[in-house]
C-alpha cells in the first residue's frame, strides 16, 4: 500500500488495489481519467492535493492489509462467529429469544429495498416504510393504552431518559424536584438515566415504591423531596407484574407525571399503562421477532397521552393527503423534533431504529392480535410450569404474579446455581449472592425446563399446559388491541409476502437509484458486507452473557475499534453509541468530566459554527455545556476574527469547540489547524464532527491534526445501510487523555474504563450485531481500497460541481473551485426570479428517477449534494443531465412562458394515476413522466403526489386510518 503526501505522487492506482475495491468504487479506471479532465486535474493525487491543506496530510499509508477476497473474509467472520458459544438464554432484562419468521427476515431484514433506503424526509417516495412505521405507532398506542406513540427510539434505556427529560419539562413542579425510580426498574435503564440526568442537574432517587399509596408516602421514597416523575418497570425486573394505579395517582395528586417502562409482548395479557394512570410508555419491541444481536440494534418506543405528543422526541408518522385528495404518510410535527431546536434543545435524538421498527411491526401484522397473545400464554404457560416445578421440589420462587421471569432465592448458591445451568447449557441470572432470576420467551421449551429443573435438583412435568393467567382482576387486559384491518389481513405466507412487496415496491431506496443527499454518505452497501448479520452465532447473543462465551463478538469489535484508531489517529474508540447523536454526547461526556477531573468544572462553555448540525448544539446542552454560537464568514468558513473573540471572551470557563471537518458547506477549510491551537491556547478541548469523515479516510487523521474527540458514523464512512432511518452506530474516538472518561457499563467490565462517565446505551456494546458489516468493508477494502474510496468521492463531487456550476452557482468552495466530497448548489437568486423552490426541484428529481439531495442545509434554499464513491459515471451523468433539463425547465418558468403554478416542477412528482386521469395542465403527459434520460421501461413511480404536509399537522392522526380513508 503506497502513501497519500500532501504535495507529493502516489503510485497506487487500480492495478494496486483490492478486488472488492473495484466493486465498492463506482467509476471504472476509464472513467476516472475522463472525469478528472473534466475537473482539470491530471490524477486523483493532484485533486487531492489541491483540495486539502497540506498541514493535515497524513505522513504515511494506512496500515490495514485487505482480506484476499470476498470468501476469505467471510471465512474470517465464520471464524470469529465459532468463537462465540450460543447458550440458551434465560437472562431476561428486556432482551429475550424471539422467533423472526422467515418472511420478515428474507424480505425486510435481508432485503435491500427495505435496509438501503433513507429517513423518508421525501414523503412522496417513502410511503411503504411509513405505512410500516404507522403500523409500528398503532402496536405500541394500542398495546400500551396511550394516545400517540412515536416511530421508534433508539433502545428502552434511552427511551426512559428521553422520558425522564419529558416528564421534567411537562411537569409544572418547581425546579429542584427529583425523578423517582422504583428499584425493581432494569439496572441497565437505572444506568442510562444517571448518565443522562448527572450534566443535566436532575437528581435520580432509587427506591421501593410498591408501598406507596398516598402522596405522603411517595414524597417520603423520595426524600422528602418533591417529585416531578416516577418511573416503573411493568414487569418488574424480578418477575413481578404490580399494580401501580395508587402510584400513578399519588403522582398525579402532586403533579409528577408516570412512566411505565412496560413489555409489550406481556400487555397482550396485562392491564395497559393507559389505563392504570401511566402518561408515557417507553421499552423495546425487540421480542416482536428481532434477534437479541448481543444487544442491539432493537426499537426502542415511547408512547404518550393525549396532549403530550408534541413533547415526544424523535420521530412521529402522522397521515395527510396529496394534492389529489388521497392519504398519504409524512413525518408529522417535524419542528418539535428537538435537534431542529438547536440549543434550546432537551435532547439530541435526530434518528429512530426504523428497520427494526419494520420488523417489530410486520411480526405484529403477521401474527395478528390473536397470535401475540398466543405466544405470551405460551411465555406464561413455560413460566408457570417452571414456577410449579420448582416449587413443587421445595425452592422458595419468590414471585406471586409473574408473566416471564421468576426470582428465586438459594442463600448464597447464586453463583454455584449461575455455573451449573451453564453446564446444562441455559444462561441465567445472577441478582445477588443470594437471588437468581429466571426468565422464559418464545423460544423455551421443555427442554430448557428441565435443564432448570435440574439446575436446581428438582423434577418437574412432562408438560406445559396452557391456561389463563391467574392474576389479580384489575392486572389481567380486558381491552381490545390491533383491530385494524391490517393486523387481520395477512395469516397466509403468500398474502403477508406481497403486502411487503408491495410497500417496498412504493419506496425509493439505493438498490433503484442514486440518492445524492448530502451531509448522509448512501453509499453502496455491499452484499458480503450484511452477511454474517443474521448468523445465529451472532444474532442469538445476549448481551449480558458472560466473557468467555463471546470471545468472537469481542474479537471482532476489538478489530475493528483498533482500525478505527488507525483511521483517525486517535488512541481509544467506545462503540457502545447506537446512533452518532450518541456518539456525540459521550465525546461531550468525556471534555466535560477531563475538566472536571483537573479541578476546572468551571470550563462549560461549548463554541459552535452557525453552520452546525442542529445536533451538536442540543448534544452540548445535554452535556451540561452552554453554547456559545461563532459566526460564518462570507466565504462559508468559520469567521475566525469572531473565534478569537469568543475564546478571549470565554477563556476561562471554554470547554471545547464542537467543528465539522470538512465543513458543513463542504469544502476543507485551511484554518482547522489554527483553530485548534487558539483552543487549545486557552485550555478547551476540539470536538471534530465525524460526520464527513468519507472525505478524510486515509488522506488526513483528525486525531493527528489536532483534534481530541470525534464521534464516527459507522452508517456513513463504514456502509453500515441506513435502514430507512436507523439503525445506525455512532462510536466515540479519543486521544490518549481522554481515553479514561469514555462510556462503561454497570454489567460489563469489558465495556469501557473504571473511571468511564457511564453507560450512554442500554447495551455494554451497542448495536453489537451490525458491526460485522464495518469490520468486514474495512478487512475487504484494506488502506489502499479506503484511501482511494476517499478520492473518488472527492472527485465525484467535483465533477457534479464543474458539470452544474454553469446551470446553478455552486454556493462555497476552497481554492481553485475546489469542493470536498459535497457541494451546494445555490437555487435562492433562481427562486427569487421564478418563483420555483428547491421543493419544487426535488419533487421534479423523482419524474426523472432520482432521490432530492439534501434540502436547505445548511443553508436554507439551497441543495447540498453528495455522490459518494460508489455512483458509477454513468450515473452521475444521468444526475447531472437531470438537473440540467431541470434548469432548462427553470428558464422556462423565468421567462414567462409559463406560470410557476402551472409548470410541471410545481405539480411534480406525477403519479400514474394522475397520467391516467383528466389531464389538465399546460404540458404534454408524457414530458411531466417520461423526462430526458427515463426510460418507460424503468420509471420509478412515485406512489402519491405531492404532500400536503401543513394539513396533516393540523389534523394529526398518527395510526392507522381506516381503509375507507383510501377508498377511490
Amino acid at each position: 500500500m503506497s502513501a497519500q503526501h500532501a504535495s507529493t505522487t502516489s503510485t497506487t492506482g487500480a492495478h494496486d488495489l483490492p478486488a472488492f475495491a473495484g466493486r465498492h468504487i463506482g467509476p471504472s479506471q476509464g472513467d476516472v481519467e475522463a472525469m478528472l479532465q473534466v475537473v482539470g486535474h491530471e490524477s486523483l493525487e493532484s485533486l487531492v492535493d489541491a483540495a486539502l491543506p497540506g498541514a493535515i496530510r497524513t505522513d504515511g499509508p494506512l496500515r490495514v492489509e485487505p482480506a484476499a477476497s470476498e470468501s476469505a473474509v467471510v471465512e474470517e467472520l465464520r471464524a470469529l462467529a465459532r468463537r462465540n458459544q450460543v447458550m440458551t438464554s434465560m437472562i431476561g432484562l428486556g432482551y429475550y429469544g424471539t422467533i423472526t419468521p422467515a418472511v420478515i427476515q428474507r424480505n425486510v431484514l435481508e432485503n435491500p429495498a427495505w435496509y438501503t433506503a433513507y429517513t423518508p424526509y421525501q414523503p412522496e417516495i417513502s410511503q411503504g416504510r411509513l405505512e410500516a412505521l404507522i403500523n409500528f405507532q398503532t402496536v405500541v398506542s394500542d398495546l400500551t393504552g396511550l394516545a400517540t406513540s412515536g416511530a421508534s427510539l433508539l433502545d428502552e434505556g434511552t427511551a426512559a431518559a428521553e422520558a425522564m427529560t419529558l416528564m421534567r419539562r411537562a411537569s409544572k413542579v418547581p425546579a429542584g424536584a427529583v425523578l423517582l425510580v422504583d428499584e425493581h426498574l432494569f439496572p441497565q435503564t437505572k444506568a442510562v438515566m444517571q448518565t443522562r440526568a448527572l450534566p443535566l442537574g436532575i437528581d435520580v432517587v432509587v427506591a421501593d415504591l410498591t408501598s406507596v399509596g398516598s402522596a405522603t408516602s411517595l414524597r417520603a421514597a423520595a426524600g422528602d423531596r418533591d417529585v416531578f416523575g416516577v418511573i416503573v418497570q411493568y414487569p418488574g425486573a424480578d418477575g413481578e407484574v404490580r399494580d401501580w394505579r395508587a402510584v400513578a395517582a399519588a403522582a398525579h395528586e402532586v403533579g409528577a407525571l408516570v412512566t411505565a417502562a412496560a413489555d409489550l409482548l406481556a400487555l397482550t395479557l396485562a392491564t395497559a399503562p393507559g389505563e392504570w394512570g401511566a402518561d408515557v410508555a417507553v421499552g423495546t419491541s425487540q421480542r416482536f421477532g428481532v434477534p437479541m444481536g448481543f444487544g442491539g440494534p432493537h426499537a426502542g418506543y415511547m408512547s404518550v397521552r393525549a396532549g403530550l405528543e408534541r413533547s415526544l422526541p424523535g420521530r412521529l408518522v402522522g397521515v395527510s393527503v396529496d394534492t389529489e385528495g388521497a392519504p398519504a404518510y409524512r413525518l408529522a410535527l417535524q419542528t418539535r423534533e428537538q435537534h431542529i431546536r438547536r440549543e434550546k434543545a432537551t435532547s439530541n435524538i435526530c434518528t429512530a431504529q426504523v428497520l427494526l421498527a419494520v420488523m417489530a411491526s410486520m411480526y405484529a401484522v403477521y401474527h395478528g392480535p390473536d397470535g401475540l397473545t398466543a405466544i405470551a400464554r405460551r411465555v406464561h404457560g413455560h413460566a408457570r410450569a417452571l414456577a410449579d416445578g420448582l416449587s413443587a421440589g421445595g425452592v422458595e420462587v419468590l414471585n406471586e404474579s409473574y408473566f416471564d421471569t421468576l426470582t428465586v432465592r438459594v442463600e448464597g448458591r447464586a453463583d454455584e446455581v449461575v455455573a451449573e445451568a451453564a453446564q446444562r447449557g441455559v444462561n441465567v441470572w445472577r441478582v445477588d449472592a443470594d437471588r437468581v432470576s429466571v426468565s422464559v420467551d418464545e423460544t423455551t421449551d421443555l427442554r430448557h425446563l428441565d435443564a432448570v429443573w435440574s439446575t436446581f435438583g428438582v423434577s418437574g412435568s412432562t408438560s406445559v399446559p396452557i391456561e389463563d393467567v391467574q392474576w389479580p382482576t384489575e392486572l389481567v387486559r380486558t381491552s381490545e388491541f390491533l383491530t385494524h384491518p391490517v393486523f387481520h389481513s395477512h395469516r397466509s405466507e403468500t398474502s403477508m409476502l406481497r403486502y411487503l412487496r408491495r410497500l417496498s415496491d412504493r419506496d425509493f431506496a439505493l438498490d433503484r437509484g442514486m440518492i445524492p443527499l448530502g451531509s448522509c454518505t448512501m453509499k453502496l452497501n455491499a452484499t458480503t458486507e450484511m452477511v454474517a448479520v443474521t448468523w445465529p452465532e451472532f444474532a442469538h447473543l445476549h448481551p449480558f452473557a458472560p466473557a468467555h462465551q463471546t470471545e468472537g463478538i469481542r474479537s471482532l469489535i476489538s478489530d475493528l475499534s483498533a482500525w478505527l484508531c488507525e483511521i483517525t489517529g486517535y488512541d481509544a474508540v467506545s462503540l457502545q453509541p447506537n446512533a452518532g447523536s450518541q456518539g456525540e454526547f459521550a465525546g461531550l461526556l468525556a471534555i466535560h468530566a477531563y475538566h472536571e477531573a483537573n479541578g476546572q468544572s468551571q470550563r462549560r462553555i461549548c463554541l459552535i459554527p452557525a453552520s452546525a448540525h442542529g445536533t451538536n448544539a442540543a448534544s452540548a446542552v445535554m452535556a451540561g455545556m452552554k453554547v456559545v454560537v461563532v459566526k460564518t464568514a462570507a466565504g462559508g468558513d468559520i469567521d475566525m476574527d469572531d473565534l478569537r473573540a469568543k475564546v478571549e471572551q470565554h477563556r476561562d470557563e471554554l470547554a471545547a469547540i464542537m467543528v465539522t471537518y470538512p465543513s458543513t458547506h463542504g469544502v476543507f477549510e485551511d484554518t482547522i489547524t489554527e483553530l485548534c491551537g487558539l483552543v487549545h491556547d486557552a485550555g478547551g478541548q476540539v470536538y471534530v464532527d465525524g460526520a464527513n469523515l468519507n472525505a478524510l479516510v486515509g488522506l488526513a487523521r483528525p486525531g493527528k491534526f489536532g483534534a481530541d474527540v470525534s464521534h464516527l458514523n459507522l452508517h456513513k464512512t463504514f456502509c453500515i445501510p441506513h435502514g430507512g432511518g436507523g439503525p445506525g452506530v455512532g462510536p466515540v474516538a479519543v486521544r490518549e487523555h481522554l481515553a479514561a472518561h469514555l462510556p462503561n457499563h454497570p454489567l460489563s467490565a469489558e465495556a469501557g474504563p473504571q473511571t468511564g462517565v457511564g453507560p450512554i446505551s442500554a447495551a455494554p456494546f451497542g448495536s453489537a450485531s451490525i458491526l460485522p458489516i464495518s469490520w468486514a468493508y474495512v478487512r475487504l477494502m484494506g488502506g489502499a481500497g479506503l484511501t482511494r474510496a476517499t478520492q473518488v468521492a472527492i472527485l465525484n463531487a467535483n465533477y457534479i460541481a464543474t458539470r452544474l456550476r454553469e446551470h446553478y452557482p455552486v454556493l462555497y468552495s476552497g481554492h481553485d473551485g475546489i469542493v470536498a466530497h459535497e457541494c451546494i448548489l445555490d437555487l435562492r437568486d433562481l427562486t427569487k426570479r421564478s418563483g420555483v423552490t428547491v421543493d419544487d426541484v426535488a419533487k421534479r428529481l423523482v419524474d426523472y428517477g432520482f432521490h432530492a439531495p439534501t434540502m436547505s442545509f445548511p443553508v436554507a434554499g439551497t441543495l447540498m449534494v453528495e455522490p459518494t464513491e460508489s455512483e458509477d459515471r454513468y450515473e452521475i451523468d444521468r444526475f447531472c443531465d437531470a438537473m440540467v433539463a431541470i434548469r432548462h425547465e427553470i428558464a422556462a418558468v423565468e421567462s414567462g412562458d409559463v406560470a410557476v403554478a402551472d409548470s410541471m416542477l410545481r405539480n411534480a412528482p406525477h403519479t400514474a394515476k394522475a397520467l391516467a386521469g383528466k389531464w389538465e395542465y399546460p404540458y404534454e403527459r408524457s414530458e411531466a413522466a417520461f423526462p430526458v434520460g427515463v426510460n418507460a421501461a424503468d420509471k420509478y413511480w412515485p406512489p402519491v403526489a405531492r404532500i400536503d404536509g401543513a394539513y396533516g399537522d393540523r389534523h394529526l392522526v398518527c395510526s392507522c386510518p381506516p381503509p375507507e380513508a383510501f377508498e377511490g
